[in-house]
Formats: structure tokens, sequence, C-alpha cells
């Protein structure tokens, strides 16, 4: 691996950062909000920490090897993060490591947050809060692959060590083309929503803030209690239409542009997906209702809302799921653990490897009594080789071995030992509100430093899917070697 590389793209990343960082510090100094001073300051940082690795790097020659590509991924969020902490700090709003949890929140689209009081920061931190979610929500790297195309074919390392979901096939070739049609694609989704919430009631700025939390499907929101703020129905029919559509396959959607919109329906990926919302919805309504805690229409707009946001790990939060019976907390833990689409914005273990794992699950029962019969896993008219499936297998271990950690360590540093399940899994599936001390009505605040620091890791393992990270860690990654 070629160090000097690594150093020069991540030098590019951040002067890119300090150039995004500039759009809050237009606004404070446009609303004099008092935020001017300290997004100036970061900034500076970012440009000066960009210049600093540019002049230590050296310019790709030739393409990225698959280390350097995975390196570039793993530290470019790394950086991102220390980078985008800076203006909590310097403002004076948080500690350091308060700083860097609010950061990766945002980066990953967890949407936890360790504010307790989010109305009393200026707005243009507001909009930096929700601008890290807009571009941690598609992928840094992925961005950066669609703006600066200069990468060659070493931009699929990259790709892959960034994307959610397994892959039937990918066509390297057009990894660069991809990249800017799914850009495309999510600009126009965010410039939609931002118009639709902005026509619903919400002031521009508000509207704006919304849209990148909802299509990234974060959760940041300027007011302290989320969407039930508003108290409209419309508005909450609005972002979870949205939370739903960002939950998709964002590929499908390019794939749909090319070859006609009845692909999004045949999908089987997002009708399972679609039909995991509805059954939660159902189920959530009716145990409301039958612990006489709601209505049956109320019960059901509060389910519908809560399924959309917490299914798609954006934890916006439309009513107190913490004091629903134990069964809808059930559920909704569930949902956490499940998440989204593969190729989308939301979190958790991805719809597309809870299908496979069901099939794997059913050709391994038939295979106990026809041994010599050979059987293919299919899904959505592809066939998924073994190698993919291994790496299905791989990753549900990893996630739920993960998940058991964080659980431990938590209980370990004092946490309650439900909190913590809930804590671990809403960080892991890039949620964010969990239950009990850190319910939808809480903050991470309470939490001690060590707790803090796992929590921190578990969203970055979580929006990275762990090898990404976890083979950072190794010392053979480091070992120079002939291929690599």
């Amino acid at each position: 691996m070629n160090s000097r590389i690594v150093a020069r793209v991540l030098g590019n990343v951040a002067c890119t950062c300090a150039a995004c960082l500039a759009l809050p510090l237009l606004l404070a100094l446009g609303f004099q909000d008092g935020g001017a001073a300290a997004f100036a300051a970061a900034v500076c940082v970012a440009a000066a920490t960009g210049l600093a690795l540019r002049l230590a790097g050296r310019r790709i020659e030739d393409s990225l090897t698959v280390r350097e590509g995975i390196a570039i991924t793993a530290f470019a969020w790394i950086l991102i993060t220390f980078l985008g902490l800076v203006p909590y700090v310097a403002g004076g709003h948080l500690s350091v490591l308060d700083g860097m949890v609010e950061t990766i929140s945002g980066l990953s689209g967890t949407g936890a947050t360790v504010i307790d009081d989010v109305e009393s920061l200026p707005p243009s931190l507001l909009l930096w809060r929700s601008m890290t979610h807009w571009f941690g929500g598609l992928g840094i790297i992925v961005i950066f692959i669609a703006i600066f195309p200069q990468f060659g074919r070493g931009a699929v390392h990259m790709f892959n060590a960034e994307s959610t979901g397994p892959m039937a096939e990918r066509i390297v070739p057009r990894i660069k083309e991809m990249a800017k049609e799914l850009f495309a694609v999510y600009v126009l989704f965010t410039a939609t929503a931002a118009a639709v919430f902005w026509l619903c009631g919400m002031t521009p700025l508000i509207a704006v803030d919304h849209a990148m939390s909802t299509i990234a499907t974060g959760g940041f929101s300027p007011f302290n209690d989320s969407v039930a703020h508003f108290h409209s129905p419309v508005i909450e029919g609005a972002i979870a239409f949205f939370m739903i559509i960002s939950s998709a396959n964002f590929g499908m959607y390019v794939a749909a542009y090319h070859r006609g919109p009845s692909l999004i329906w045949r999908d089987t990926e997002f009708r399972a997906y679609v039909a995991i919302v509805a059954a939660a919805t159902l189920l959530l309504a009716l145990n409301l209702a039958a612990a006489g805690q709601a209505e049956l229409l109320p019960a059901l707009r509060q389910s519908f809302f809560q399924a959309a946001s917490i299914s798609s790990s954006t934890g916006f939060v439309s009513a107190d799921f913490d004091t629903w019976p134990a069964f809808s907390k059930y559920i909704l833990l569930l949902l956490m653990f499940v998440g989204g689409c593969a190729g989308s914005t939301a979190g958790g273990l991805k719809v597309t490897r809870l299908i496979l794992l069901l099939k794997m699950t059913g050709i391994l029962l038939r295979h106990v009594l026809r041994r010599r019969q050979v059987f293919s896993v299919r899904s959505n008219g592809e066939a998924y080789s073994d190698e993919v499936l291994y790496g299905i297998g791989r990753f549900f271990f990893v996630y739920f071995l993960l998940d058991v950690l964080w659980t431990m360590l938590l209980v370990c540093d004092g946490v309650p030992t439900f909190d913590a399940i809930g804590v671990s899994v809403s960080t892991m599936g890039s949620c964010g509100p969990a239950f009990g001390l850190f319910g939808a009505t809480c903050t991470y605040s309470a939490l001690h430093p060590f707790s803090k620091v796992v929590v921190a890791v578990s969203m970055l393992m979580g929006r990275l899917e762990s090898f990404t990270v976890l083979v950072v860690l190794l010392p053979s990654f480091w070992r120079r070697r002939k291929g690599w």
C-alpha cells in the first residue's frame, strides 16, 4: 500500500470538507447567529489539514489497490468526523468527545444526539448537523467519486468498501457513471422533499434541514421533540413517504430510469420491505388499541410513522414509543435490527440479507433429504454465487457478535440491560433512539465517557458494515504484499 497516495486522496477529501463547511459559515454571516467564528475556525482547520496531506501525498499515477481503497474509505470517515466536530467545540457547544459522537452520529445516519436542548443551537450549526447526515447518507466516498472521478478502475475498491448490502454482480467499468447517477437521484429526492415540506408549512431552512435528514434516513431535527413538534398528520405523511422511498435501493431507481418505472414494484426486496412496514404498522396499531393507549385511527397514524421511521433507521419521533406496550417495543427492536434495503441510505442488517438467509436455511433443510441435488439461491431473478452467500453468512455472524459485544460493554459501564440492548441494536443499525434512559424523548448525553466511545465505534462499524474497519485493524493489512 502506498501511504502517500492515501494521504493525497485524504487531502482532497479534507479540502472538499472545508468547502462544505463554508456553506454554514455563509449562513452564519447572513443570519448573524453567532456561529461565524466557529465555522471560520473549522474551515481553516479543514483547509490546513487538506493542504498538509496533499503536500505529504503523491498523485495517483495508475489505479488504487484494494488496500489503498479500503484505507482511504476508513480513514476518510474518521478524518471527516474529527473535522466535522470543530464547529461544535469551537462554538463552545460540546466537548471534543461529545462533538465526536454527534458528528459520527450525523455522518453514519444514526441521528442519536448528545445535545439536550437542540433548539438553543444557532441555525448555521443546525444546518451543519443535517449536512453531516446528507454527506454520510449516500456515502462520503460515493459523492466524492461522483464529483471527482479521478481514480480509474481503483474506484471500485472505495465503492465496495463503503456500499451497503450484497450485490449479485457489479459492472466495474461503470462505477464512476453509477456514482454520478446515484448522486443525481439523491439530489433530486432531496430537492423534491424540501419543496414538499415547504409546501406543507415548514419554513425554507427547516424544510431543507428535514429534507437532508429524511433522504439520508438520519433523523436529526432542529426541534427537541422531533417531528412531534409539528402536530401535523400531513407533514408526518410526507416525511414517512420520503423515508420509505429512501429505504429502497438507489441503484433500483437508476435502473428504473433506464428501463421503466414498473421495475420498482417488481423488485423483490422493495416489495418485501413495504410488506414489513405494513405488517409492523398493523401489529403496532392493534397492540396500542388493545392496550387502550389510543383509538384505532390515531394508533394507525402513530404506528405507520414509527414503523417507517424505525425500519428506515431514520429515527424521527412523532410519539413517545417508550411508553408503548412491551410487544410494540419488541416489534420496533426487530425493525431496528432488519433495517432497509441494500444500496439504500438506511442501516440495519438489510432486507435482502434476511431474504437470502431464509432461502439459504430452506435449501439447507432440503439438502438434508436430497444430498445429491444441486440447489441455487435466487432473488429478484438473479442467482447469487456461493461467495456472496458466504459473505452474507459471515456478515450476519459478525453483526450479531458485535451487537452482543456492545451490549456487554455498555452493561459493564452501568447501562441497564434492556437499555443496553436497545442502544447496541440502534447504533449498529444507524437508527438513533432506543428505549428506557435513551428512548424516544431522551438523548445519549447521560452515557458515561467510555459508553460514548463504544456507541461512536458502533455507529461507525454499523455504517461501514464492520469489515472495512475491522480489516484495517489487522497487522497483515499493513504488511507489503505483491498484488495489494
